[in-house]
């Protein structure tokens, strides 16, 4: 059975240079995402996971921001290789983002009804009648009443706001949704509302979904895939299954450790020592091996190689060349 990917990201290399430094944001970065799936982007604040969604949808801020190398199929259109003009086609139409911040992403002069419309008129090329129509019945779809369309920005709560965000990011049915830190600046019943949405959206819809997110729990309540990045790499990746319960990468099982226990009060966390690299000044080898307590010469003076344990499953660690090694879990984590 052929499986019908909406995202393919072959290669990537994004950097952006600021007063003459080069900051490698991005490198050499493969993804896929298949239709009716979500796959979890996770890692620290300055992993890249940003970088990688703008990439997608070519919105890399240019100055500064360069994409270097790499393909992108949206829907198996190359995009790197299209006009301004068929890229607002297919942005909208076969691949949206749902930003941070909602405040910042509506306009604050319009009524969200009038900002649903627009977009829907911009792609489907519907009058205004009709357009107005499915905005109302997009409201109705995110759990907004339709009486409310004539509001403003101001007049919504945070879920509201990101609930409208929402709809007008699903208004013309992509085929791939890209939703960067949806939930962060709601309250946990908000959160899990808007997540439960979220969900039923993409089954509803059949898209394929990339969650970026640093909140391993979200991770695990919606994603069927994961992409661990560190310093602008993807370190480790596979099913929810094979990340959360055969970590692969210290980086992750590093992630997991920082973690409260809720089984063990008592138990202490164990953070990961040291701060990410200065993306300005990349070490040669792994950038993770000033952080790991696992790492020898062999890490400092290569990039490693992606070590596959299944094939959906890989870790990019140049420890597994020796085929004793494993990762010594948490206690506390088991």
């Amino acid at each position: 059975m052929n499986k019908e990917y909406v995202l393919e990201i072959e290669d990537l290399t994004v950097e952006y240079v600021v007063e003459g430094e080069v900051t490698q944001a991005v490198t050499d970065l493969n993804l896929k995402v298949e239709a009716g799936t979500t796959v979890g982007l996770v890692g620290e604040t300055g992993a890249g996971k940003t970088t990688t969604a703008l990439a997608a949808l070519r919105l890399v801020p240019d100055p500064p921001g360069t994409i270097r190398s790499g393909r992108i199929l949206v829907c198996g259109q190359d995009i790197m290789k299209l006009s301004q003009k068929q890229l607002y086609n297919v942005r909208g139409q076969d691949i949206s983002m749902i930003f941070q911040d909602p405040m910042t992403s509506l306009n604050p002069v319009e009524t969200v009804g009038d900002q649903i419309t627009e977009s829907i008129m911009l792609h489907e090329k519907l009058k205004r009648p009709q357009a107005w129509e499915k905005a109302l019945e997009m409201l109705e779809l995110v759990g907004i009443p339709r009486t409310r369309a004539m509001e403003y920005p101001h007049q919504f709560s945070g879920g509201m706001r990101q609930r409208v965000v929402i709809a007008i990011a699903l208004a013309c049915n992509p085929k791939m949704l890209i939703a960067d830190e949806p939930t962060t600046a709601l309250d946990v019943t908000i959160q899990a509302q808007v997540l439960d949405m979220m969900k039923k959206l993409r089954d509803q819809f059949n898209m394929g979904m990339i969650l970026i997110t640093h909140d391993l729990g979200i991770v695990a309540e919606i994603c069927d895939e994961v992409a661990v990045m560190y310093a602008g790499r993807i370190v480790e990746m596979g099913t929810l299954d094979e990340v959360f319960n055969h970590t692969r990468h210290p980086y992750t099982e590093g992630l997991f450790n920082s973690l409260p226990n809720i089984k063990n009060r008592e138990a202490k966390l164990q953070p990961i020592p040291g701060l990410m690299p200065d993306p300005t000044d990349l070490p040669v080898g792994c950038a993770f091996a000033p952080r790991c307590r696992y790492a020898t010469e062999a890490c400092k003076a290569a990039q490693p190689a992606a070590h596959h344990f299944s094939d959906t499953h890989f870790a990019a660690c140049t420890a597994y060349e020796d085929p004793s090694f494993r990762i010594e879990r948490s206690k506390d984590r088991e």
